[in-house]
């Protein structure tokens, strides 16, 4: 009877072959850093996380800024042109599509490793060299054909893909981070250049009372004049003082028109198209109650910028261990069939293969792979210091801007009531003038301080409405949406 065939070497194969697969298994690790954001970075430290230096001299409050801070202006007509330009503002849809791509490149990452497969199906004539299978006669013309299909596992020992996973997800917050900055600043354009609009038309219409104002006294001197009681030189320095007065307007209309139009260009839609209330606005909006503005660790919370810059380091982190993985070998477990040989022969014995096992590889860090890792360490040291940066800027735009805010507000109290007292002064001269107690030459100085002080309060009033939009660019709201602002309340 003959003996069965033995088939220990085989058996004995296989097993060194799984018990090598569970011991890279048993072997995993993730190397590189795992991300942690330094003790030592100035988002730590207390003077950021304190309430603002200034925020005693301005009309603030440590309340929580509103999700939409343009409606504490309670103005139909500014709320309507925000919701339009969230919705139709180019730059938006330029944000809006980066980030669909970064998402697409998440969903690539989180697809790299585990199972692939591959097949391959060819047919050709040909005539293979003799030589190199080692035979010394012609070999015939035949048709040849390959049939392959192999399937393999590709094991992330060393944390490679795990750690681009995580770059890839990092990116991508600091890309919708992005996307936020985009909107805060959109809307802040918005309400500046509504604002900057109104004030030059309320700046306008002072400009043109002015000029009326001055014309009825050059009238009037020249009805003087007529009787007697004046003479030329006075009805000259009145139409000088009106001719001047006159030159600023059309400043004004400019400017006006200029406001339109950048507001046209944040809405999508021409200057002509604008709605109603916005070209028939004459009064700069403010906001008539002190303006909440927290402190600083609410505002590092709340910025875009700092959030961005934040993911940024993350990111860069994420890569130190992608770079240092690419130095140790890439393992996978795969198996392959096929058939390969002349064409009439395929899927026959004599042309059916197959095979499994690990397939190991190893490219030893010859060609710079070390200095690979060296750079991407260096790139997370400059993304903690733009980092540092970001969060110190954040700081500075904000002290700066309560600053401002503080100190024109006071400027623009005081012009107010200087304007009461121009106008008790030259209504009186006036009476005093017509009456013949005082001189033309005393009535128009009064008329003269009159106007003066009334284009500086509108000016004054108009960069203090500045401010605030400048304020509220600076605290970094206005980016969250509804449903954001809504999971928040409900967690409180």
């Amino acid at each position: 009877m003959p003996k069965r065939p033995k088939r220990p070497k085989l058996l004995k194969r296989c097993g060194l072959t799984l018990l090598a697969s569970t011991l890279a298994l048993a072997g995993c690790m993730t190397v590189g850093p795992n991300y942690k954001l330094p003790d030592g970075a100035v988002v730590n430290r207390d003077y950021a996380n304190a309430a603002f230096d200034g925020a005693d001299r301005a009309p603030v409050t440590q309340g929580t800024v509103p999700a939409k801070w343009w409606r504490l202006y309670d103005d139909p007509a500014l709320d309507e042109l925000v919701n339009e330009a969230l919705l139709s503002n180019s730059d938006l849809r330029v944000a809006a599509a980066n980030l669909a791509r970064s998402r697409a490149e998440v969903e690539f990452a989180n697809q790299q490793g585990g199972f692939s497969s591959k097949s391959s199906v060819g047919f050709q004539r040909a005539q293979e060299s003799a030589e190199q299978y080692l035979l010394t006669e012609k070999l015939p013309v035949v048709n040849e054909g390959v049939l392959d299909l192999s399937v393999s596992y590709e094991f992330d020992l060393f944390g490679k893909l795990k750690r681009g996973v995580e770059a890839a997800n990092a990116d991508d917050e600091a890309i919708e981070a992005a996307l936020d900055l985009a909107r805060i600043t959109v809307v802040a354009d918005v309400v500046r250049a509504y604002v900057d609009s109104c004030a030059a038309a309320e700046e306008l219409g002072i400009a043109q009372r002015s000029l009326s104002l001055q014309k009825q006294r050059v009238t009037l001197s020249q009805r003087l004049r007529d009787a007697g009681r004046g003479n030329q030189s006075e009805v000259t320095r009145g139409q000088t003082q009106s001719d001047t007065l006159a030159a600023d307007i059309p400043r004004y209309v400019a400017r006006r028109r200029v406001a339109q139009y950048r507001l046209a260009m944040l809405l999508a839609r021409p200057a002509a198209q604008l709605p109603r209330a916005t070209l028939a606005c004459k009064k700069a909006p403010h906001v008539r109650q002190p303006i909440p503005v927290g402190d600083g660790a609410a505002l590092l919370r709340r910025r875009p910028d700092v959030r961005q810059a934040e993911r940024q380091l993350a990111a860069s982190t994420a890569r130190i261990g992608v770079a240092t993985a690419a130095l140790y070998p890439s393992v996978s477990f795969g198996a392959s069939v096929g058939s390969v040989g002349v064409a009439e022969d395929l899927l026959g014995a004599s042309t059916n293969r197959w095979a499994f096992g690990p397939l190991i590889n190893w490219n030893f860090p010859i060609n710079g792979q070390r200095a690979r890792v060296r750079q991407v360490e260096a790139a997370s040291g400059g993304a903690l210091a733009h980092f540092d940066g970001v969060v110190l800027n954040a700081l500075r735009e904000t002290q700066s801007a309560l600053a401002n805010y503080a100190s024109d507000t006071t400027r623009a109290d005081a012009l107010r009531t200087a304007y009461k007292s121009a106008v008790e002064s030259a209504d009186e001269t006036h009476r005093l003038y017509s009456a013949g107690r005082e001189s033309f030459l005393s009535d128009l100085d009064a008329t003269r301080t009159l106007t003066s002080v009334a284009a500086q309060v509108a000016a004054a009033e108009a960069q203090v409405a500045q401010d605030q939009v400048t304020l509220f660019l600076a605290l970094g709201g206005g980016w969250e949406r509804d449903e954001e602002v809504a999971v928040g309340a409900g967690g409180k």
